[in-house]
Order: structure tokens, then C-alpha cells, then sequence
């Protein structure tokens, strides 16, 4: 009897070579990977905005899961960012310096998952997730014209439930990234949306009830507190807020689908607000994302992790890792698996620093940033900067950045951080843990000089490690200014 059985079983699997997989599919995890559209790594309530209502479903979530104090994008543009993500690479690895397509034979995380089996989608910025591969990336995916500008809560609603039944009707497990466009410029509710000249475009998308004011919101801190400044701001907590309610609706298309305790659930930004001194650069409000863990089982509902960091090139190790596969080959991201997992070692996971990059932004126009950033200070080396190039981005186009340059002109505080922005200074060094807002370059303080070239010599390792491009820049640098 047992050799019929092993006889036809083996005839069974010979016939169906897909089997094994779908036994196996039916214990891994299903993966939803939810990303929001620069937004500050504070802004959330439980990051410690304060502001009454800004982000009840993000909240609950970190409540049922675990929340990362000390996390951070490698850089802070969305489609290298989202680029790192996908392939556990850093830009110059992965071939996506700016809004560049990743390298040919580099694998990528949705690659690498719908070859194992699983079913794959990406809801919002699939183009900008896998630039010119997202078509066989996923399985199927919606961008922001088929989501009301990546802005409605119903067509979120019925895409993530499609995707979802798709996988189910199939047999597979899913790896869904939902990206939502906000808190992105436009701001809810602001002129910049033109409703009126596109009306079609902002179907489905109403404009939110009760908006923040600019008198109730809290002011970052690396801002000025100007009247055209706290309208903005107040714009983009309204945004804020609309993002949260939108994931709200993703979380409970899961819920209702029943599989909610079967799907690791992931939430990060792709990098700071887009006003100076945030997106766009490699300071600490550049880079610094509020990443979200729940892994139903796993996870320790309401924790946080403190005492070390995790960089977003992390990310794909740690989901293959969860879900049984090998790590992306070339990957310079290392799985984190212990830090939420208790049944997994712990000891030595996570990083004292990570690295943050720098190169161009949409205009192509070369600004050479290099950093590293520990839990309690940063460097950054800024290639470009030689006292007449002028930075240029898009965080520069709203009410922000004109009524600082308005303001400096006659307030000499103001003036002198509108001309830092521009323009900077070849080294800067802060004291993170007293100066979050990096108002206070220290790259003068002789009593720091070995903090200094401890920090100049992890980068220095780093683009070695790394093969960097611009190592042999740094090193001219460090010959003619160390």
C-alpha cells in the first residue's frame, strides 16, 4: 500500500510540477507593501503629531504592530527611492540615480516574489516603483489617471479588492504595493489642484470636509513661522489626512477579505515633505521615514524599536527572508527578520547608521549629496557645492520657499538659511539629538574633529564597499580640505 501510494504520488507531482508551490503557498504570508508620497516621518500621531485627527488608521495599525523610531529611505526622490526599495540596492548599484531605469539583470523584489508563485499588483506609481519593467513585474497594475489623480478612496477601495480576489481565485498568495499619491503636491484643497481645468481627472476624489487651518497646525521646526509658510503646512496635513483616510479603506478591503491574519502588512513614505530643507537632500527630515510593521503572530502589538536603525534597502531581504526565499542577488540590503520576529535571533540585526544618497533631481541637473546618519547626528558631503552653483528642486515650487526668499530679504536670520539652501557649504555635520532641524552646522567646531573623521571615514568606507562613482571626488576633496 505505501509504495502505491508513493508511486502515485510521485506520477501526481510528475504531472502537476506545481504542487509543491501551492502546498507551500498556502503557509506563506500574503505581503502588502503600502508607501505614502512624502510624507514627513513626524506627521503621523504616532510619531507624535499631536494635531487632533491626522492619522487614526496609521495609528491603530502601529498599535497592532511594531514602529520603527530609527528608519530611513536611502534618498529622498520617489523614483530612486522606490527604486532602492524594489531591488535592496543602493542608486549607483542599482542603475536608478535619479528617474532612470533600473540596470538590466538587476532582479527586483515583485520579480523575484511572481516567479515563486505569487500573485503581484502595484495600485499607484507602478511606472515609478519598476521604471520600464513594471509590466512584467506585476501582474497587473493602476496609476494615478485610473485612481482618481492616486487620490480616491473608492477606486483604492475596488482595486486593492480586485487584486486580492484575483490571487485568491488563483490559488496564490499576494504581494500588493499600494502606493497612494498624497500628501504629494498638489496639497488637498489648495489652487495648485486646478479641479476646475481637470475635472475629469479628480473624479471621485472630494474635497476634505474640515480642513487643517493655518492657525492650529504645528510648524516644522527647520521652517520659519510665516503666514504663506502655516497655510502650505496646513495644506499638507490636510493631505496628510486624506492619505491616512485612503489607507484606511486598503486596511479594511483586507480585513473584510478574511486574510488579514495571513498578510504582513508594511508602511513607510518615500521620503520628507517636499519644502526646503526636507525632500530632496540628506538631511535627517530628508530621509527619515515612519515604517510600520504588523505581522499578525509575530509582531508585538504597540512596540517600538529604538535601539537600532534599519535603512528601506532592507526591506526586500527582510520580506523574502519571511516569506522562504533567498535574498535578491546583488542586493546590498540585509534582511532584519529578528527585529519582528521572536522566533528568530536577534542579535546583531539592524545598522548604527545608514547611508544616504544624493545625485540629480527630475531636471537632471547634478547635486552630489553623500551622507551617513547615526541615531544621533549625520554628515553630508555636498559635491556640487562650490559657492555659485545654485540648488534647484521641485520642493522650491510652492508658497513655502518664495515667502522665505521674500521674508530674507529684509529678516537677516531667514536670508542667511534661504543662502544656505542654495548654495551650502561643501561639509555639514549636525547634532541630531539636539538640533533635529539641522539649524546648526558644526563643521567648524574644533571640538568635534573626531566625530568628524569618524564620519568622514564610514562614508569613505562605504563608497568603497559600494564601488561608487563618485568615491574618487571624495577622496580629492578629503586630500585638499582632511
Amino acid at each position: 500500500m505505501r509504495l502505491f501510494l508513493a508511486i502515485a504520488t510521485a506520477f501526481i507531482t510528475g504531472l502537476h510540477p506545481m504542487l509543491p508551490a501551492m502546498a507551500d503557498d498556502r503557509t506563506r504570508p500574503n505581503v502588502l507593501l503600502i508607501t505614502a508620497d512624502d510624507m514627513n516621518w513626524d506627521s503621523l500621531g504616532c510619531f507624535g503629531n499631536e494635531l487632533e485627527g491626522i492619522t487614526p488608521h496609521l495609528d491603530k495599525l502601529a498599535s497592532e504592530g511594531v514602529r520603527f523610531e530609527h528608519a530611513y529611505v536611502t534618498i529622498a526622490i520617489c523614483q530612486p527611492c522606490r527604486a532602492s526599495i524594489m531591488t535592496g540596492r543602493y542608486p549607483h548599484t542599482s542603475g536608478a540615480l535619479g528617474f532612470d531605469n533600473i540596470n538590466p539583470g538587476v532582479p527586483t523584489l515583485p520579480e523575484t516574489l511572481r516567479k515563486s508563485g505569487y500573485y503581484t499588483a502595484a495600485i499607484g506609481k507602478a511606472v515609478h516603483t519598476i521604471p520600464s519593467r513594471h509590466k512584467t513585474a506585476f501582474d497587473e497594475t493602476y496609476d494615478m489617471h485610473e485612481l482618481g489623480y492616486g487620490r480616491s478612496p473608492q477606486r483604492y477601495r475596488e482595486t486593492t479588492a480586485g487584486a486580492i480576489a484575483k490571487a485568491k481565485a488563483g490559488g496564490q498568495p499576494f504581494f500588493l504595493n499600494v502606493n497612494l499619491h498624497d500628501p504629494h503636491r498638489p496639497f488637498a484643497n489648495a489652487p495648485q489642484e486646478q479641479r476646475e481645468k481637470n475635472p475629469k481627472l479628480w473624479e471621485g476624489v472630494p474635497l476634505v470636509v474640515n480642513p487643517y487651518t493655518a492657525d492650529e497646525i504645528p510648524l516644522p521646526g527647520f521652517l520659519p513661522d510665516l503666514p504663506k509658510v502655516r497655510l502650505e503646512i496646513a495644506e499638507y496635513f490636510t493631505s496628510v489626512r486624506r492619505c491616512d483616510a485612503n489607507i484606511g479603506e486598503v486596511l479594511k478591503v483586507l480585513d473584510e477579505s478574511g486574510q488579514a491574519d495571513n498578510t504582513l502588512v508594511i508602511f513607510l513614505s518615500d521620503h520628507g515633505i517636499a519644502v526646503p530643507f526636507a525632500k530632496t537632500n540628506c538631511w535627517m527630515h530628508s530621509n527619515r521615514t515612519p515604517l510600520i510593521i504588523r505581522w499578525p503572530g509575530k509582531t508585538p502589538p504597540g512596540e517600538t524599536i529604538r535601539h537600532t536603525m534599519v535603512s528601506a534597502i532592507d526591506l526586500a531581504p527582510t520580506i523574502l527572508d519571511i516569506v522562504g526565499r533567498e535574498n535578491l542577488a546583488g542586493a546590498d540590503g540585509k534582511s532584519f527578520r529578528g527585529l519582528i520576529d521572536p522566533a528568530v535571533n536577534a542579535q546583531g540585526v539592524g545598522r548604527d547608521h545608514v547611508f544616504v544618497h544624493l545625485n540629480y533631481p527630475y531636471s537632471r541637473k547634478s547635486y552630489v549629496m553623500r551622507g551617513v546618519i547615526s541615531k544621533d547626528g549625520g554628515y553630508i558631503w555636498n559635491g556640487w557645492a562650490d559657492g555659485k552653483t545654485k540648488f534647484s528642486n521641485e520642493s522650491m515650487s510652492g508658497r513655502t520657499f518664495s515667502a522665505m526668499s521674500e521674508a530674507g530679504k529684509s529678516d537677516p536670520a531667514i536670508g542667511e538659511r534661504v543662502r544656505h539652501y542654495l548654495f551650502r557649504c561643501p561639509e555639514e555635520i549636525y547634532d541630531y539629538a539636539k538640533d533635529p532641524d539641522a539649524l546648526h552646522n558644526r563643521i567648524d567646531d574644533p571640538e568635534i574633529a573626531d566625530e568628524l573623521n569618524r564620519a568622514r571615514s564610514e562614508l569613505l568606507d562605504h563608497m568603497q564597499r559600494t564601488n561608487d562613482p563618485q568615491l574618487e571626488n571624495l577622496k580629492m576633496y578629503m586630500k585638499l580640505n582632511g
